[in-house]
């Protein structure tokens, strides 16, 4: 891996364990200006204090295990896939584990340019059958 390719792997790294203390404002040193993240039902913000809300508003607390990263490199940009599985609590305390997710975010010269963000948290939600296998 170049090491323009690792820094824009560290610069999601350094996000995604800002965003989950949650510390929105510290993410957003990891982004670009005209940040965009394109976040589960295509719902788009501008900051990463975009999707910790949405998130302080869907579950009562929600974390991270992330299995891996698949990185790419992309002319002068990474393209780095983060994924694994959301674990955390409902609004009303039930705790939940094993809900997939994927962030793929296009990065260059450290800088995350954009994400998007996906995850069964809405199908789950509809079917809580479903999270129970």
């Amino acid at each position: 891996m170049s090491d323009r390719t690792q820094a824009d792997l560290t610069a999601v790294q350094d996000y995604l364990a800002a965003s989950m203390a949650p510390d929105p404002v510290r993410a957003a040193t990891f982004v670009a200006p005209g940040f965009v993240c394109r976040f589960t039902g295509g719902r788009v913000f501008d900051t990463p204090s975009g999707p910790t809300g949405f998130n302080a508003a869907r579950y009562k607390w929600v974390k991270k295990r992330i299995e891996r990263y698949d990185v790419v490199p992309d002319g002068d940009c990474t393209i780095v896939y983060s994924l694994g599985y959301l674990y955390g609590e409902w609004p009303d305390g039930t705790p939940f584990d094993g809900n997939r997710y994927i962030d793929r975010f296009t990065v260059r010269d450290g800088l995350i340019l954009d994400t998007d963000v996906w995850n069964d948290s809405a199908e789950w939600l509809l079917d809580p059958s479903i999270a129970k296998g």
